[in-house]
Formats: C-alpha cells, structure tokens, sequence
C-alpha cells in the first residue's frame, strides 16, 4: 500500500546522506560524516514530525539491506592486495583471535558491572563487528537485533571518532597495527577512517573487520552458552 509520508522518508533520508557526505569530503570535519550526522537528523526529523518508527521503516528497511553487500565490497582492496595479506597472515589471524573474545568479554563485563538488564548485555556483546554480521550473530545470543544495531552504530561512531586521536597519542607506526586497530575497534567506520590514513591501513581493517565479524558469527553458541 502507498504511503507518502514513508516515501518522503526515504527521499529526505536520501538527501541528507548525500548532503552530509558531500559537506565531509569538502571539510573532512567529524560533524559532517554521515554515520553521525544523518542518523542524528533523521532523529529530530522522527520526533519532530512524530512519525511512527513503523511508517519511517515502511520505505528505508531495504537501506539495511544494502549493508550486506556495502561489506562485501570490502573483499576487493583485500583481493589487490593479497600478497601483504599473505605475508602478515598469521599476525592478523593472531590479533582477531585475540581482539574478538577482548571486545566480547569486555562489553559484557562492562554491562553486569552496571548491572544492565539480561536483555542489553547480549545485545552489547556482538557491537564491536560490522552491522551484517551482528544481525547474523544476534538470534544465536539471545540478543535483540533493533538494540544490537544501535549499539554497533553508537561504536561505530565513537571508533571512527576516537581512533585517530589515539593512533596519535599512541606510539604505534605500524600501518599493518593501525588498520588492525581501527577494524576492529569500530568496524566499517573505522575502516573508512582507516582508508582516509593510508591504503594498506584500510585493506587491513576491511579483513580485520571481516575475519572479526565470521569469527563471532561461528563463536556465537559458545559466547551464548558461556553467558
């Protein structure tokens, strides 16, 4: 059935992205990133309105969508620059093994120590991997994919925002570990922020962040079962 309001959802939801990624590419400002302005707009533009969550989802639902294929486009700079990947393979296959269970674990911990509802403690623990794999991972530990997504989101932002500050202050010089870092920190946000620094830290944070998000798919069960 049409419905306009929806329809003009999705056209402004348009308008605002390109706007805000436009005005980004001119100012490189963090305001102006897409991930963090159209979200915030479409917000007030929400409640402002008093549109129902439901006639804004009507028209925009298939936009989720299109992030299943936004992240396997991400396999291409890792295809062109498979011999580097070759050649640091078992560093990055170490680093996600180690730096998934740590995000995981981490987030949980944070939650009970908060003592957070049983409900926001499995939707926390999948947030530090991209939104694909967390909706994948959500039905597996108990989490609710609506809160999941906003938690991916919200890390998301921060990574991309905090992550060069702390590349920074941190003593770290190694392209290889600066991509690590931001992939897996803050997944596609943190790989476009990886692509900004330099190629080879943006091919490693597309695999981190790849290799994170199959990780937790499969790992999923145990985490559920452990919590």
């Amino acid at each position: 059935m049409f419905n306009l309001t929806a329809l003009l959802c999705l056209l402004l939801t348009l308008v605002l992205y390109g706007l805000a990624k436009r005005l980004y590419r001119k100012t490189h400002h963090w305001i102006f990133a897409p991930i963090l302005a159209v979200p915030v707009l479409v917000i007030a533009m929400v409640m402002l309105w008093r549109i129902p969550y439901q006639t804004y989802a009507l028209d925009t639902h298939w936009l989720g969508w299109l992030l299943g294929p936004a992240t396997v486009a991400f396999a291409i700079p890792v295809y062109e620059q498979r011999a580097m990947i070759r050649k640091h393979a078992l560093s990055l296959t170490g680093g996600v093994l180690v730096a998934m269970p740590v995000a995981v674990l981490s987030s949980v911990w944070l939650a009970r120590a908060f003592d957070l509802s049983d409900l926001l403690q499995k939707s926390l623990a999948p947030r530090s991997i991209s939104t694909p794999f967390a909706l994948a991972a959500a039905p597996s530990l108990g989490a609710a994919p609506d809160l999941t997504a906003v938690f991916v989101v919200m890390t998301g932002v921060c990574g991309m925002l905090l992550g060069e500050a702390m590349l920074l202050l941190l003593p770290v010089r190694s392209r290889l570990a600066r991509g690590a870092l931001l992939g897996a920190a803050a997944h596609g946000a943190g790989t476009a922020k990886a692509n900004e620094i330099g190629s080879e830290e943006g091919v490693v944070a597309s695999l981190t962040m790849m290799l994170g998000g199959v990780f937790t798919i499969f790992a999923a069960p145990l985490i559920s079962h452990f919590m």
